[in-house]
């Protein structure tokens, strides 16, 4: 068995997130306590209270979703008694998740990635005006089917990319709103099962988020940067990134670039990664996975209940 574990980006916060393992376990209870501190914000309640409109803004989702990804990681680590380099093989994080993944593989410490996923969600939602911009998930349409028509746009000062490949037949587009509403019309028309709007604040992943790499890119020149404890893989190149100096540009790249879930996963697949774990608060991922290779094993661990149905995996 090879394990891998992956960690959710935004989009999985929920109301509770985090509570059982905060509750139950100290190790989970120090992670938040430390994120709380270095953000000097009373994240717990958020999480664990709501409002869910107040939690779903994307500067405190970002902290909320690291937040419960490395209380999970780290109880984890704790009840098994083993570190991250015993427990899998390498790791890698949708979006967001990439801090959550270099952050469990030891690269970032705990507080330097809470401060940096804090300002990277806030630089995101003020990089444009708000509905000016605008995301797509174009459900049941081949990628080059969805590249032609992008190309096809009239007006091409009029943003629309490829966001995120997350799984076949689900692709998430992103730009300006006049260019996303005109393709997801040609989708309909090109035969897309479902072509529909986001409910998202900003859209991320395209060009127009220029503005918030520029500030991450300063942002990520001033942390230390420590060599992974297992192989981690970037979502712009869906390939191990091999040194640590590759890490900040890869992140830089990743605001207004490419999320290839769909070609990393297969890549892991192909390197010997049979069984994946999904870190922290839902199941979106592990839905991906699923798609992506049925033939691996695909687990959650998120809660004390998912405890005893993972341990087995090292048992």
């Amino acid at each position: 068995m090879s394990i891998a574990f992956v960690y959710p980006g935004q989009g999985s916060q929920v109301i509770g997130m985090g509570k059982d393992l905060y509750n139950n376990f100290s190790a989970a209870q120090n992670v938040l306590d430390e994120i709380c501190t270095s953000l000097r914000q009373d994240l717990k309640s958020l999480m664990f209270e709501g409002p869910i409109d107040e939690l779903t803004l994307t500067e405190n989702t970002q902290p909320a979703m690291l937040a419960a990804s490395m209380m999970a990681q780290r109880v984890l680590e704790a009840e098994l008694g083993k570190p991250i380099d015993i427990l899998c093989k390498a790791v890698a994080g949708h979006s967001l998740g990439e801090y959550s993944a270099l952050t469990a593989a030891r690269g970032f410490s705990l507080e330097d990635a809470a401060i940096l996923v804090k300002l990277r969600g806030n630089a995101m939602q003020k990089a444009i005006p708000v509905g000016t911009g605008a995301m797509a998930a174009i459900i049941g349409l081949e990628m080059l089917d969805l590249e032609d028509i992008l190309e096809q746009r009239p007006n091409k000062e009029k943003i629309a990319q490829v966001a995120n490949d997350n799984s076949p037949g689900q692709i998430v587009i992103s730009g300006h709103t006049e260019a996303i509403t005109w393709v997801i019309e040609k989708a309909k028309e090109k035969g897309a099962k479902r072509a529909l709007l986001l409910p998202v604040s900003a859209p991320f992943h395209c060009e127009l988020m220029q503005p918030a790499a520029y500030i991450m890119e300063q942002a990520l020149s001033s942390i230390e940067i420590n060599p992974c404890k297992v192989n981690i893989y970037a979502n712009v190149t869906a390939n191990i990134a091999e040194n640590v100096q590759d890490i900040p540009p890869l992140l830089v790249k990743q605001i207004t670039g490419r999320v290839r879930w769909v070609e990393l996963i297969k890549n892991m697949v192909s390197s010997g990664i049979d069984t994946f774990v999904e870190i922290g608060t839902g199941k979106v991922l592990s839905g991906l996975i699923k798609r992506i290779a049925p033939e691996t094993s695909v687990y959650n661990f998120g809660s004390k209940e998912d405890l005893e149905i993972v341990r087995k995996l090292w048992a």
